[in-house]
C-alpha cells in the first residue's frame, strides 16, 4: 500500500502529520506500506522537513518543481509499485479509522476505486457553511451532468488499484484540483467499481485552495469531461 502526501509550503504541519500517520499505519494497517511526501515546488522549509522524514522507516521525500496536486499524484503513482495506490491530504482532515476499511475493500478484488465520502449518510462533518454549500452544490452539478453514482468528488482521501491507475491516469488531463472528480468519472467510464465510504472530516481553516479560480477551472473541467 502506498500513501502519497501532496505537499505544498507545509513545514509548519508536516512533522507532525506524518508522524500521526506513520504511527496509524503502523499499529492498524496489516498491509505492507510506505508513505511518499511529493512535494510539487514548495518555497518554504518544506524541502529539508521532508528530507528529515525521509530517514523514517517506511517514509520517502519526493521533491518535484512544478505546482498542482494532481501532477503530484500522477508522478508519485506513476513511480510506485505497490498493488494499491493512496493519497490524503497533509492536514489529515479526514479521521484515518476509515482507511483500513478502504484498503480492504480494494484488496478483497470487489473494488478498484475507494473514496471517502462527507456527503454520505453517517459522516460527520465540520466545515463553514459556505464551503458546504459549494460542496453540495458542485456534487449536485455533477450529477445532472453525468448522472454519476459517487456521492463525494473532492474529500482528500482516496484510493485506487495499481491496474486501475495504469489505465485511468493517461486519461486523466487535469494536473491541479480537477483531478480528483476527472479521475472518478474517468474510471465510472471504464466501470470500475468504486467504494464509497462516510467520513469523519474536519475543515482545515488553513488551505491553500483559492476557492474562485479553482470552482471557474472545475466548471470548466466537468464541461471538458461531459463533451469530449
Amino acid at each position: 500500500v502506498s500513501v502519497v502526501i501532496p505537499a505544498y509550503n507545509e513545514e509548519a504541519q508536516l512533522e507532525k502529520s506524518i508522524s500521526t500517520l506513520v504511527a496509524f499505519l503502523q499499529t492498524s494497517l496489516q498491509n505492507p506500506w510506505q508513505v511518499t511526501i511529493a512535494d510539487n515546488a514548495s518555497r518554504d522549509g518544506t524541502p529539508e522537513v521532508g528530507q528529515r522524514l525521509a530517514k523514517t522507516p517506511g517514509v520517502d521525500y519526493l521533491r518535484l518543481e512544478r505546482k498542482g496536486r494532481g501532477y503530484a499524484l500522477r508522478q508519485a503513482w506513476s513511480r510506485s509499485q505497490a498493488d494499491i495506490l493512496c493519497y490524503m491530504d497533509v492536514d489529515l482532515s479526514t479521521n484515518l479509522s476509515a482507511f483500513p476499511p478502504m484498503v480492504e475493500a480494494l484488496h478483497s478484488g470487489n473494488y478498484q476505486v475507494g473514496i471517502g465520502s462527507r456527503l454520505m449518510r453517517g459522516a460527520q462533518v465540520t466545515r463553514q457553511w459556505k464551503r458546504e454549500i459549494l460542496s453540495r452544490g458542485y456534487n449536485l452539478l455533477i450529477r445532472l451532468m453525468f448522472l454519476n453514482k459517487f456521492s463525494d468528488a473532492q474529500c482528500g482521501f482516496k484510493a485506487l488499484t495499481r491496474q486501475a491507475a495504469q489505465e485511468l491516469l493517461p486519461l486523466v488531463q487535469d494536473n491541479d484540483w480537477f483531478f480528483d472528480t476527472e479521475l472518478l468519472l474517468r474510471a465510472e467510464q471504464r466501470g470500475y467499481r468504486i467504494f464509497e465510504i462516510p467520513v469523519e472530516w474536519i475543515e482545515d481553516l488553513d488551505t491553500r485552495v483559492d476557492l474562485l479560480p479553482t470552482i471557474i477551472q472545475d466548471v470548466k473541467g466537468l464541461v471538458r469531461v461531459r463533451f469530449s
